[in-house]
């Protein structure tokens, strides 16, 4: 066990700010980066992970997969790279580690209903990879982390030579220009799809079973139920497919015999009790001080070519200190990454014009952090710091909203100033009127679902049944603007918000007539995809997806098309829209598996 850690978390620290606790702090006296080259390599790949699928909003959910995984990895004595663990929002199950300790659990796998013990099981099988270095014994992962840097820059290059005049059609439809830094960003996506694809590819089944087996140990020892192994694969065999194509199972195989071989282990080893909850604590707080210092070396002048830590400004340097207030959320470090996070937003929402700054978003982002310093440390000065701030943010929203009124009284204002008004105001009696002008405005954008929800908001503003002429009220105009919208709307998950409204039935029947006619032969992949992300186990679930995997043939046959003719941006453009918004499709696993064969065998 490490006991000398301890030692990091007794020192007194006064300030908050992060300078001041790394002096004070110190070094970890064994836990350390022992490969600082590997580390930053891994920390680059997490962060494009993190790109790709975002992290889960979901503070629960995160400080739970924190503290069981904390207290299975104290157990698994290693000291060469600190673990982090994070939770990605993406439906598909799955879970996995990178070289230098990064680990990841899909919110996929999270709603799958996992106790503590398999959780626990789940978390120790993804240590033991890092703990036994399989990634570097896998012969075909050797130069893994240098092909996904190169898949990035032949993307970013593309990117770079695209027709920047063609319009970008988002997840929800939503169609902007495409600035040089929006594709990029785009660019930049599509790098880290592929290189989540070449990290998702299972493991040899002895390291494997040496993963399973290891894992099952440490979860025995920090005091879980050694079952838990074969209770996690019993769940998910009841829950998941075990295609080999999706999932936990493409990363994971040989299911049957793990399970048979975690009941066979689990008879011989004992639920130890707990490390006291000190002990662990305790090197949780060694673990964000090691992210910590290597957060501070990247801030620092480095030799050409011999940088260490990651770039100021960096999505790693963001992704390493929101690690490091996982690894530890309570104390002086723990309120000076909050505080850096909230300036953060608060300062580029200030930078907007005046009554078009979401004050709401702000005052929201505040309040979680308050609840969330509350029950831990309860009676930290830093509660009246954030108390104050969010209260001066509240008094300029008072402060602006007569000007705000006047703005909207002219009737002169665009759709930002709307968005700011309803999320500042919510309370307010002009808020059923600016729903609907969202609403219109929503509508001429071609954002349909968005219009929808907003005619609903201001429709059901007054009771079910209250007559009212045009005019007289948001209520009815919105009522009409629905009636109005159903026959000429196209995106499925609009149909479908408004064939479940109840009430009009008769407006709600011809939402639903025109949602069966379009489920079959739409032709946006954004349109099925928003109804699969909205509406998961909606009625036509199925024969969406069906047509969107007919869509994403379509676009996999294009991009070869563009592959034989040296369009480079144009292919990588089709492959993007495949895996982004029909990540599950045949066509999807194809690209994965070719661009996966192409450049491990390169």
């Amino acid at each position: 066990m490490i006991r000398t850690r301890q030692a990091s978390s007794t020192r007194t620290v006064t300030a908050v700010t992060l300078a001041f606790f790394l002096s004070t702090a110190g070094s970890s006296s064994e836990l350390e980066i022992s490969n600082p080259a590997l580390f930053q390599k891994s920390l680059a790949a997490a962060a494009q992970a993190v790109r790709q699928y975002g992290l889960l909003d979901d503070p629960a959910a995160q400080e739970r997969v924190n503290r069981i995984g904390y207290q299975v990895a104290y157990h698994a004595d290693f000291d060469r790279y600190p673990f982090t663990f994070a939770v990605v929002d993406t439906p598909l199950p799955n879970a996995f580690a990178l070289p230098a300790g990064q680990i990841f659990v899909t919110k996929g796998m999270l709603d799958l209903g996992l106790s503590d013990d398999m959780l626990a099981a789940l978390l120790g099988h993804e240590i033991a990879h890092v703990t036994s270095e399989h990634f570097l014994k896998q012969k075909k992962r050797a130069t893994w982390l240098n092909v996904a840097s190169s898949l990035l820059s032949v993307g970013l290059i593309a990117a770079a030579a695209s027709d920047r005049n063609d319009g970008y059609v988002g997840p929800y439809g939503y169609t902007r220009d495409q600035g040089s830094t929006a594709a990029a960003a785009q660019a930049a996506l599509t790098g880290g799809m592929v290189f989540t694809e070449l990290l998702m590819r299972s493991y040899s089944r002895e390291h494997e079973d040496q993963s399973d087996e290891e894992g099952q140990r440490y979860a025995a020892a920090a005091g879980f139920d050694p079952n838990g192994l074969a209770q996690l694969m019993t769940r998910m065999g009841e829950r998941i497919s075990q295609s080999k194509v999706l999932g936990y199972w493409q990363t994971h195989p040989f299911f049957d015999s793990r399970v048979v071989a975690a009941e066979a282990r689990a008879r011989y080893l004992a639920t130890l009790q707990p490390e006291p909850s000190e002990d662990v604590d305790a090197y949780r707080t060694a673990t964000q001080t090691v992210l910590l210092e290597y957060a501070e070396r990247g801030t620092k002048e480095q030799p050409q070519g011999r940088r260490q830590g990651p770039p100021p400004s960096s999505p790693e340097l963001d992704l390493l200190k929101a690690m490091a207030l996982g690894a530890w959320p309570s104390g002086t470090a723990a309120e000076s990454l909050r505080l850096e996070n909230l300036h953060r937003l608060r300062d580029a929402e200030l930078e907007r014009l005046a009554t078009s700054r979401d004050y709401g978003r702000i005052t929201t982002a505040y309040r979680q952090q308050m609840e969330s310093v509350r029950s831990l440390t309860p009676d930290t000065p830093f509660l009246a710091v954030l108390s104050s701030e969010m209260a001066d943010l509240r008094r300029q929203s008072e402060e602006l909203y007569g000007q705000s009124i006047r703005i909207l009284d002219r009737g002169v204002f665009e759709t930002p100033f709307l968005e700011a008004f309803l999320s500042n105001y919510p309370d307010s009696p002009r808020t059923p009127k600016v729903a609907l002008l969202l609403g219109i405005s929503y509508s001429r954008l071609g954002r349909e679902t968005d219009a929808v929800e907003h005619f609903l908001k201001a429709w059901e503003s007054e009771p079910a049944g209250t007559v009212a002429e045009e005019g007289d009220s948001p209520a009815a105009d919105a009522q009409r603007g629905l009636r109005n919208l159903a026959p000429v709307l196209t995106r499925l998950g609009s149909l479908q918000h408004l064939a479940s409204q109840k009430r009009d039935p008769e407006l709600g029947q011809r939402a639903e007539d025109r949602l069966g006619k379009l489920v079959g032969s739409y032709d946006d992949i954004t349109s099925g995809s928003e109804y699969l992300e909205r509406f998961p186990n909606g009625p036509y679930a199925g024969e969406v997806e069906e047509r969107l995997n007919r869509l994403a043939e379509v676009l996999y046959k294009e991009m070869l098309t563009y592959q034989e003719l040296g369009d480079a941006a144009k292919a990588i453009a089709r492959a993007n829209l495949i895996l982004t918004h029909a990540p599950h499709s045949p066509s999807a696993q194809r690209i994965s598996d070719e661009r996966l064969n192409d450049q491990v065998d390169a």
